[in-house]
């Protein structure tokens, strides 16, 4: 039965991530369009993280509260209809700026309350044995639609326009809502109806300060994220690199995380998570570097597959980490702290790169950026020695280690 679950989960979420690949590309080069301002196509950041923040730890409380599926169809419908408002602006005459800002801010605000569901209920249909196998496959599928959806996006932008794009993602949100509504129902993870107070929704932050190898997971990402991320300066990189380059830098991040996950085989034999996940942000760091000093467009799409490639095996080593030791009742808030961490960097590392950009030059901030991010990675692995030396066979062998030795209810 839980095979069964999980290719419906499975299935739904690629599609899914495919239209959500077609916004991720059409809303900033729709800004650029408008305003043709680095700065506010960077600003975007800031508004999807202040709801993004401020909904992740409800959204985690709920995942833990409610039931987990029917929460991420409720999100997806709505974020359908955020989609719908993006295609009907586009489609104007005179497309309103405002009405990115305000769709930008929904779609982060409602994947805050999505996306710990999501994670927390791949936890509940398979088996903790196969965790490991689990985070090339989701890495796979994520990063697949990001090679698929910038291209296709790029595209239908420049044939059909950006309503279509759009309309698109409106579309593979009905398609995942479908494969959900087909999924046996699960277990909540709450024992009884414990009320959501500040006590439940800080408790999952308090079980993460308890470890420090969770914090390190964590942090070591903001900081690769925020100093690393040039997504805002692509659509301004595109101009200078040549026509239909804006969709195959956005695509050739996910290209390297693919080939990655493809041969990540041997990640299954590893058991340092936290020193892998070292070497990997490093690695994505160095990488940054080399695609900042890039002066045409083939060099630029190595690195920034090479960036990708790294920052997938820190991902699949991250969520081993946690699918393996986070206890199910607990899962969906320190899923909700995972994507405060996992996307905050981003949000607000697009904020920097404009910035940056306006102060040193495009290709100047991008390299300071990777050189930031080395630092920083080593910084932290100095400073928590406990999530540096993790190692999987000694924390799955103590007694209480890990959501296995929990049942659902």
């Amino acid at each position: 039965m839980r095979d069964r679950e999980f290719r419906l989960l499975y299935a739904g979420q690629g599609v899914s991530s495919f239209g959500s690949a077609l916004t991720y590309v059409a809303l900033p080069l729709q800004m650029y369009q408008l305003t043709h301002s680095i700065v506010l196509v960077g600003l975007l950041g800031i508004v999807e993280f202040l709801p993004m923040f401020l909904l992740a730890f409800a959204g985690g409380a709920l995942a833990d509260r409610f039931d987990r599926r029917r929460l991420a169809i409720c999100a997806e419908a709505v974020m359908a209809v955020g989609c719908l408002a993006l295609a009907v602006n586009a489609a104007l005459p005179e497309p309103r700026v405002w009405v990115l800002w305000v769709a930008a801010a929904l779609q982060a605000g409602l994947n805050a309350l999505h996306r710990p569901a999501l994670e927390a209920l791949t936890q509940q249909v398979v088996p903790i044995a196969q965790m490991p196998a689990i985070g090339p496959l989701q890495s796979l599928r994520h990063n697949f639609a990001h090679i698929a959806g910038p291209a296709v996006a790029g595209g239908v932008a420049a044939w059909f326009g950006t309503p279509a794009a759009f309309a698109l993602d409106c579309a593979t949100f009905l398609f995942s809502i479908r494969m959900l509504s087909l999924m046996r129902p699960v277990a909540r993870a709450a024992a009884h109806d414990e009320a959501i107070t500040w006590r439940s929704l800080l408790e999952g932050w308090r079980y993460a300060r308890s470890r420090q190898d969770l914090l390190g997971t964590y942090l070591i990402d903001m900081n690769a994220m925020f100093f690393g991320m040039p997504n805002a300066l692509f659509p301004a990189l595109g101009e200078r690199l040549g026509p239909g380059s804006v969709g195959l830098l956005y695509a050739a991040p996910a290209v390297g995380a693919v080939l990655a996950s493809l041969t990540a085989g041997w990640t299954a034999r590893v058991h340092r998570h936290g020193l892998a996940i070292v070497y990997a942000a490093s690695a994505w760091g160095v990488a940054i570097v080399g695609f900042g000093l890039s002066t045409s467009l083939y060099p630029a799409l190595a690195w920034l597959a090479l960036a990708g490639g790294a920052d997938n095996i820190s991902g699949i080593f991250r969520l081993t980490l946690w699918n393996q030791t986070i206890p199910h009742r607990l899962r969906g808030r320190t899923a909700a702290i995972e994507m405060v961490s996992y996307l905050s960097g981003p949000y607000l590392g697009n904020v920097e790169a404009g910035f940056a950009a306006r102060a040193f030059g495009l290709n100047a901030s991008i390299a300071l950026g990777g050189v930031l991010c080395v630092a920083g990675s080593v910084a932290l692995a100095a400073a928590l020695p406990r999530f540096r030396n993790y190692d999987a066979r000694r924390q799955l062998a103590l007694p209480d280690a890990g959501p296995a030795l929990e049942t659902a209810n």
